[in-house]
């Protein structure tokens, strides 16, 4: 999904809430205790800052009694092939200025090759082959951040076990073909990728989680699970994250010894495509 689209849904969202609100004459403090949320989460909303969650459209509808009215404009605003658990995550992630990751088993999302992500998506059950591709597309729009020209591209720091490295996913010739594309991501100026060993235990290794940082407090975080990820917006949570991902960084190797690791790694797949 652009930015644009998502945008002018989202503007969409924020003029119905505004203009039933003014009907009733409600102030936003007033609805906000009507939806049981804080009166900057409506502010957050209505000015188009924050895309509104799912629980946030039902809460909307009861409290203006619209059964169903903003849960369709979030659903067409959401109505993008990502789990549920990530879709609230996507408009924070592309308006970001620094994303920091931390992923113990697989390449993340945004630097996945397209035949990586898809025979990762395959691999989820009851998948269609449509929903594969839906969701493989969708995976390489997200990448469009890294490429863009205004605004620049976020800031990325990724922290990688070194499982990730190993994994087959998709054969040697898909590995090959991912190790040697996230060495090139690795050497772009504004992205930096460390390795963290696999040879001892560290911090991350209960679950994979992401940070965006959009120059507003708190950072927004999305912590991946087995069934579907959490998408957090908390200052407490964002500061226990910070520590275990500055714990992490601290564990990983420094970012030209773990672009050596990459490339050493393309190089191992390489060869196993030739045996």
């Amino acid at each position: 999904m652009s930015g644009r689209l998502d945008d002018e849904d989202r503007n969409m969202f924020a003029q119905e809430m505004i203009a039933m609100r003014k009907q009733r004459g409600w102030s936003q403090e007033e609805l906000a205790a009507k939806m049981i949320v804080s009166s900057s989460t409506i502010s957050n909303i209505e000015s188009c800052y924050r895309a509104p969650t799912p629980d946030q459209a039902v809460l909307a509808d009861k409290a203006f009694q619209t059964p169903g009215t903003f849960q369709r404009h979030e659903k067409h605003l959401r109505g993008i092939p990502f789990s549920a658990g990530f879709r609230p995550f996507t408009p924070h992630e592309e308006q970001a200025r620094l994303i920091r990751i931390f992923e113990h088993s697989l390449v993340p999302g945004l630097f996945q090759i397209e035949a990586y992500a898809q025979a990762l998506t395959k691999k989820y059950p009851e998948t269609t082959e449509d929903v594969v591709k839906e969701r493989v597309q969708a995976r390489l729009q997200r990448q469009q951040i890294l490429l863009r020209k205004e605004p620049p591209p976020p800031r990325v720091h990724a922290l990688l076990d070194e499982q990730v490295l190993d994994r087959n996913v998709g054969g040697p010739a898909v590995m090959a073909q991912q190790m040697e594309h996230m060495a090139k991501l690795a050497q772009m100026p504004r992205i930096i990728l460390q390795v963290i060993s696999e040879e001892e235990a560290h911090a991350g290794l209960l679950g994979a989680f992401a940070i965006a940082d959009t120059g507003q407090h708190p950072p927004i975080l999305y912590k991946d699970g087995v069934l579907d990820g959490q998408v957090i917006e908390s200052a407490e949570a964002a500061e226990e994250l910070d520590v275990v991902f500055r714990a992490l960084q601290a564990d990983a190797l420094t970012a030209s010894v773990s672009l050596i690791k990459i490339e050493e790694s393309a190089q191992r797949w390489n060869d196993r495509i030739a045996s």
